[in-house]
C-alpha cells in the first residue's frame, strides 16, 4: 500500500492573496475486514480536530482526509491506532503481488481436513471419529495460532466498544471450540461424545482461504494504476553540456534535453527538438496505433518511442506531467465513496450489534425452549458466522476501482465515483462544436475586402488578433504568416468575451469580431450580405474586421472552416441508440451551427449563445429531460461544465474545461462520450448486483441459520464466498471494451 498525502490546496481569496486553508491525506490503514471497520475508522477520523471530511475505501484500505492546514498530521494517525487499526503518514512498504501468504491457509487446511473427514463419511454410512484427544491437538493451533489474527482484531473491537467481521468469528468459533473441550472434560472415561472441533476450525479454515483470495482478487482491481506507475522509467538519458549523461527520473528538470533512443519510453513530457519517430500512447490515451512525431510535436512521458531517436525539451516533470496528473486522477477517483455507498455505511453502523443480539436470542430460544444447549450453542455460531459484513463493505468499492481502472485503460479519466454514478442517469448531453465536434484548427477559406487590397485588410485583422489565442484568431495569423505579410503592431488591446477584439493600429481604432457584435456596434454589414450567407451555408464562420471612425465601417469579411471530426457522427449514433438526446450549444450563427449540426445528425441547436448564456441553456436542457451532461474543451466552456450534472472535457484541450469536468476525455474523439456513459452504467450495474449479494446472504442465512437449519460449517463457507463473490463480479467489467472500438 502506498502512502502519499497527496496536498491538495484549498485556496480562499483574502485580500487579494491565495491562502492555504486546508491539506488532503491519503493514508494506508491496516487491519480493516468489513463495512463496520470501514464505518469506525471515518468516525474516528471525524472526531480529529481540524479535519473538514474523511473517506474510508475497504478495498483499497485507504483514508482519503482533508485537514485544516496546521492541524497535527499525526493526530490522524493516533485516532485510527485508537479506533483500534493501524496507520502512518509514511509510505507503507510495497508488498509482492501474492501478500497474504498461502501458506497458513494451506497448514490450517491440512489440520481441519481430518476433523472433517467422520462428517464427510457419515452420509455413506460409515461411522467413525477421532479420539477426542487427537481432535483437541488438531483443532487447537487452527483456533489460537492460525485464528490469532481474529482474536487480535476482536479484542480491539472491543476497547473500542463496538464490532467487527473478526469479533463475531472469535465469537462464534471460541463458543464451538469452549463447548467441545467442556463435552470432553465432562463425557471424560464414559465414551466419546459428539464433539464440534470440526466446527469452529472449518469455519477458520474457510474465512482464512476466502480473505486470502479476496486479497488476491482486490490485488486485480487495483492493476490498473499499477499498470499506469509502470510507465514511468526509473533513469532518463539527459544533454547537460554537450554530454549525454544518465540520471534518476527524479532529476530531469524542466527545459532539459532528454534523449529518448528506439523503443525506450519517453522519460518526461515536453515538445521534440530533433529527430522524427513514432511514438505509441496507448496506454496512456488508449490510441491504438502509433502516432508519427516530427520537430515541435508534443510527446508525453511514459509514451514509447518507435524506430527514430529523439530529443526532447522537457516542459513538464514530477508531479505537473500528464502522467502523474493521470494516476493522481485514477487513485482519487478509486478513493472517494460512491453516494450509493451512504446505505451501506447505515447499514453497518447497527449491523454487528444487530447481529449480537439475534446470535443472543437464538442461544436463548434453542438453550429455554428445547433445553438442547448443544445445539442452541451451534446455531448461535451459525448465526454469527454467517453475519459477515465484509461483503457490504467491498461491493461499491471493488467495482468504482474496477470501472475507473478499464475506463482510463481506454482513455477516460473519471475523476470520482459521483461522477461514476451521476454519468449513468445522462438523458441529453449537450455538445460545443469547436474542438468538440470539429478539429479545432480553424483556418482562414475566404476574405472579402470591403474594397482595398485582400492583403493589407488580412495584414490589419492579423494585428488586431496578434495578441488572442482564440482558435479563430489564431487561423488568421497563420493566413498572414503563411503569405508572409508584415503585420503591424497592436496598441490598446481590448478582448469582448463571445463577441470580438478591437485594438490601436498605429491613429485607426479597428475591430474583429462577429456579425452580431458588429450589429450593435452599428457597423453596416448590408454590401457583402449575399456571400456571407453564401459561406454560412458552406459551414464557414463569419468574421468582420471593422474600423470606428465618424460611422463604423466594415473593411472585410473573414470566412474561417474547421474541418468536422471524422468521429462525430458516429458518436451522436452510438448516443442516439443509447436513447440519449444530443444538442448542439455553440457561439457561432445559427445558420453555421445548423449546418455543421446536420452533417452529424444534430437536430437541437443552440446558436449564437455567449459563454455567459451556455449555463443558462445547460439549466434550460435540465428543466426539459433531466440529467445533463456538457462536453467542451476550451476556457468559454468551463462554466458550462461546472453546471451540467457532469462535464466531459476533451484531454487536448484547457485545463480550465478539465478542472470543471467530472471526465476527462484523453483523446479529441467524441464517441469517447458514449464509452464513458457506458462503462459507468455497467459499473453501476455492478454494484446493484454486489449490493443485492451482499444483502441477500444475510437476509437469507441469519433467518436459516437462527432456525437450525445452516451448520457453523456451512455458514463459514457461506461467509468466504460471499466476499470473493462480490470482488469477482466485479472483476467482470475488465472485459468491458468501447463500441466501435472507440478507444481501442
Amino acid at each position: 500500500m502506498v502512502a502519499d498525502f497527496k496536498l491538495r490546496r484549498s485556496k480562499a481569496i483574502l485580500r487579494g492573496l491565495a491562502v492555504e486553508t486546508s491539506i488532503q491525506f491519503r493514508l494506508p490503514i491496516e487491519g480493516m475486514t468489513c463495512a463496520s471497520c470501514v464505518a469506525r475508522v471515518e468516525k474516528a477520523l471525524k472526531k480529529v480536530p481540524g479535519v473538514g471530511s474523511a473517506e474510508v475505501n475497504l478495498a483499497t484500505e485507504t483514508a482519503t482526509v482533508t485537514l485544516a492546514a496546521g492541524a497535527r498530521p499525526e493526530s490522524l494517525v493516533e485516532a485510527v491506532h485508537k479506533a483500534g487499526y493501524e496507520a502512518r503518514l509514511a509510505p507503507a512498504p510495497q508488498a509482492p503481488a501474492a501478500d497474504r501468504a498461502w501458506w497458513p491457509v494451506a497448514a490450517s487446511a491440512v489440520l481441519t481436513l481430518p476433523l472433517l473427514v467422520p462428517m464427510l463419511l457419515d452420509p455413506f454410512g460409515v461411522h467413525w471419529a477421532l479420539p477426542g484427544w487427537a481432535q483437541l491437538i488438531l483443532a487447537t493451533p487452527v483456533q489460537f495460532l492460525f485464528g490469532a489474527r481474529f482474536y487480535r482484531a476482536g479484542w480491539r473491537a472491543l476497547l473500542a466498544r463496538t464490532g467487527n467481521m473478526d469479533l463475531l468469528v472469535a465469537l462464534g468459533t471460541s463458543a464451538a471450540y469452549g463447548l467441545s473441550v467442556y463435552l470432553l472434560l465432562r463425557h471424560s472415561g464414559h465414551g466419546l461424545p459428539h464433539l464440534y472441533f470440526e466446527a469452529g476450525a472449518a469455519v477458520i479454515t474457510l474465512v482464512l482461504f476466502g480473505k486470502w483470495l479476496e486479497h488476491r482478487a482486490k490485488h486485480q482491481t487495483t492493476e490498473a494504476i499499477r499498470a499506469l506507475q509502470a510507465l514511468r522509467p526509473e533513469r532518463a538519458r539527459v544533454r547537460r553540456n554537450g554530454q549525454e549523461i544518465e540520471v534518476p527520473l527524479e532529476s530531469v528538470r524542466v527545459g532539459d534535453l532528454v534523449v529518448v533512443r528506439p523503443a525506450e519510453r519517453v522519460a518526461a513530457d515536453g515538445e521534440i527538438a530533433e529527430g522524427m519517430t513514432h511514438v505509441d500512447e496507448s496506454l496512456i490515451t488508449g490510441e491504438s496505433l502509433p502516432l508519427a512525431k516530427g520537430p515541435g510535436e508534443r510527446v508525453t512521458g511514459g509514451s514509447v518511442n518507435g524506430e527514430g531517436l529523439i530529443v526532447v525539451r522537457a516542459t513538464a516533470v514530477g508531479a505537473q506531467s500528464v502522467l502523474a496528473r493521470i494516476i493522481e486522477m485514477v487513485e482519487t477517483a478509486q478513493a472517494r465513496k460512491a453516494p450509493i455507498q451512504r446505505l451501506v455505511d447505515r447499514v453497518s453502523a447497527v449491523f454487528v450489534p444487530a447481529v449480537l443480539g439475534i446470535a443472543a436470542a437464538t442461544l436463548l430460544a434453542w438453550g429455554l425452549g428445547t433445553g438442547d444447549w448443544e445445539r442452541a450453542v451451534l446455531d448461535a455460531v451459525a448465526v454469527l458466522v454467517i453475519a459477515c459484513p465484509c461483503a457490504l463493505g467491498l461491493a461499491t468499492p471493488a467495482a468504482v476501482i474496477v470501472g475507473t481502472g478499464v475506463a482510463a485503460k481506454h482513455g477516460v479519466l473519471i475523476k470520482d465515483a459521483e461522477a461514476l454514478e451521476v454519468a449513468y442517469r445522462v438523458r441529453v448531453v449537450a455538445f460545443d462544436k469547436t474542438g468538440t465536434l470539429t478539429v479545432g484548427k480553424p483556418t482562414l477559406v475566404a476574405l472579402e475586402p470591403a474594397g482595398g487590397e485582400r492583403s493589407a485588410a488580412l495584414a490589419l485583422a492579423a494585428a488586431v488578433q496578434s495578441g488572442s489565442e482564440h482558435p479563430l484568431a489564431k487561423a488568421v495569423m497563420a493566413a498572414a504568416k503563411k503569405e508572409a505579410l508584415a503585420v503591424p503592431a497592436a496598441a490598446e488591446v481590448k478582448v469582448t468575451p463571445g463577441r470580438g477584439i478591437e485594438a490601436r493600429i498605429g491613429d485607426r481604432r479597428l475591430a474583429v469580431g462577429s456579425s452580431r457584435w458588429m450589429r450593435e456596434l452599428g457597423v453596416d454589414l448590408a454590401p457583402l450580405a449575399a456571400r456571407q450567407a453564401a459561406l454560412e451555408r458552406q459551414g464557414l464562420t463569419v468574421s468582420w474586421l471593422a474600423e470606428f471612425g465618424a460611422v463604423p465601417k466594415a473593411l472585410a469579411m473573414l470566412g474561417i472552416g474547421d474541418e468536422l471530426k471524422p468521429e462525430a457522427a458516429q458518436a451522436v449514433a452510438e448516443l442516439a441508440r443509447r436513447h440519449i438526446v444530443s444538442v448542439m450549444v455553440s457561439g457561432d450563427s445559427r445558420v453555421v451551427a445548423e449546418a455543421i449540426a446536420a452533417r452529424v445528425g444534430i437536430e437541437n441547436v443552440r446558436a449564437e449563445v455567449l459563454p455567459e448564456d451556455k449555463a443558462r441553456e445547460v439549466e434550460a436542457l435540465r428543466k426539459s429531460y433531466g440529467t445533463v451532461a456538457m462536453v467542451g474543451d476550451g476556457i468559454n466552456d468551463a462554466p458550462a461544465l461546472a453546471a451540467a450534472d457532469i462535464g466531459f472535457a476533451m484531454g487536448s484541450g484547457t485545463d480550465a474545461a478539465m478542472h470543471a469536468s467530472g471526465v476527462t476525455l484523453m483523446r479529441g474523439d467524441p464517441r469517447l462520450v458514449a464509452a464513458a456513459i457506458d462503462i459507468s452504467r455497467r459499473t453501476y450495474a455492478k454494484i446493484r448486483q454486489n449490493l443485492f449479494w451482499a444483502f441477500i446472504y444475510n437476509v437469507v442465512g441469519i433467518p436459516l441459520a437462527a432456525l437450525g437449519l445452516l451448520s457453523p460449517v456451512v455458514a463459514g463457507a457461506a461467509m468466504a464466498l460471499s466476499s470473493v463473490s462480490v470482488v469477482t463480479n466485479a472483476l467482470l467489467l475488465k472485459r468491458w471494451r468501447p463500441a466501435n472500438r472507440a478507444g481501442a
